[in-house]
């Protein structure tokens, strides 16, 4: 497998973005505390609203996740409202048209959540490089602005 590293120190422009299998745990721990919380709030009958709490964890884990993470995400958070939420709790099973609906939903989430924080670290990036290649280059010995070849700063 290849790997690619940084030749240069210093910050990256870019962030990093977390290990899968951190985000996998996250998801399932996050999406068990939900669940749960949601079951003695709410109750069982409404899986609609527990849906949309899965999804908001499902974008909110793909603020800090690779695009890769997004599919498993989507599953485990899937399992823990198909298995918990639905009655019979604790049993799963395949309703279709309404299982596949809610995998795509959380699916879509973990993406949109993982878009975003692309466009947005892309954005930030830009700035920062955008910003260092603009500014003056300051001569160590004297303090002055270094000057090109027509004379300009």
């Amino acid at each position: 497998m290849i790997e690619w590293v940084s030749l240069r120190p210093g910050t990256r422009p870019v962030p990093q973005p977390v290990a899968t299998p951190l985000v996998w745990a996250t998801a399932f721990g996050g999406a068990l505390i939900l669940v749960a919380l949601h079951n003695m709030l709410l109750g069982t009958d409404r899986p609609g609203l527990a849906l949309a709490a899965l999804s908001a964890l499902a974008a909110l884990l793909g603020l800090c996740a690779r695009f890769t993470a997004a599919p498993g995400t989507a599953v485990l958070c899937w399992l823990m409202l198909n298995g918990f939420a639905v009655p019979p709790a604790g049993t799963l099973t395949w309703a279709g048209d309404r299982d596949a609906f809610w995998l795509s939903c959380l699916c879509a989430a973990a993406l949109v959540g993982t878009a975003l924080a692309r466009i947005l670290d892309a954005r930030a990036a830009y700035r920062r490089i955008a910003a260092t290649a603009t500014a003056p280059a300051t001569d160590p010995e004297d303090g002055t602005a270094d000057r090109t070849a027509d004379g300009r700063t």
